[in-house]
């Protein structure tokens, strides 16, 4: 049975189409990335998976379940880190069992023991354990989207999903932000979708890709089939050489 299974999925907003009849399955454990430029459908795609958004035709299930509403095995990140600023990277952690545990009694650390050691152990997996006591909003944006990972490992999913996780990093914060996200997926066992922009974190990341354009599925294959034509399909005609040695960014030519 797959983890990810979408059928037909299809959303409209008015008259705008943001995904068409798309259709894909993902087996458990698989570390997918999502590409197409902005206005593609990724970010509505991954709001389709963990329920936030609701298609207009189609299903999605996840685990063989029929996707209608937020589910607790299935925890997103943010590409705007969505953590409170004036708490402790342990503590915004620790908000990952907001499902388990009353939110004023997190905030004041009421939650059990076994929580409180999940979330130090969220922390060391993103390599923040040292700075588990330091006011988020002290911390630079690389350490809070590390922080928002952290909080999303607290959850304990089954499914990882993350909309731009580094759209607003700098180059070696990418780095170390998908590197971390890559090792959490597999030292947890994780069942991974990121959408991004950047196609060299992409190939050095990805196992495997699903490529939208105008809302509709044009690409899903693995690394030795993202081909140059592949991408430059997707991202129509931009300076792929530059795309792809890092020089550039998607984000900078594509709005």
């Amino acid at each position: 049975m797959s983890a990810i299974r979408v059928e037909n999925l299809t959303k409209r907003f008015g008259e705008t189409v943001a995904l068409d009849d798309v259709t894909f399955e993902i087996p458990d454990g698989e570390f997918t990335i999502v590409l197409g430029t902005s206005g593609s459908g990724k970010s509505t795609l991954l709001r389709c998976l963990n329920g936030l958004t609701s298609p207009t035709d189609g299903r999605v299930y996840v685990q063989g379940e029929p996707v209608s509403s937020p589910r607790r095995d299935v925890a997103m990140v943010f590409q705007q880190h969505n953590i409170i600023e004036g708490m402790s990277a342990y503590s915004n952690a620790l908000t990952g069992s907001l499902g388990r545990t009353e939110f004023l009694r997190s905030v004041l650390r009421f939650n059990d023991r076994e929580d409180k050691i999940k979330a130090l152990d969220a922390l060391e997996t993103v390599g923040l354990l040292d700075e588990a006591e330091q006011r988020a909003g002290r911390m630079s944006g690389g350490q809070q989207q590390r922080v928002g990972v952290a909080r999303a490992l607290v959850q304990e999913p089954n499914i990882l999903l993350a909309d731009e996780p580094v759209a607003s990093l700098d180059p070696a914060s990418s780095q170390t932000v998908m590197g971390y996200l890559r090792g959490a997926a597999e030292e947890r066992g994780l069942t991974t979708l990121i959408s991004l922009h950047q196609v060299n974190l992409a190939r050095q990341f990805g196992q495997r890709f699903i490529g939208l354009s105008d809302g509709e599925l044009v690409f899903d294959g693995y690394r030795d089939e993202l081909t140059f034509d592949i991408i430059d399909e997707l991202y129509g005609g931009l300076d792929m050489e530059k795309l792809l040695s890092g020089e550039r960014d998607i984000s900078e030519v594509v709005q």
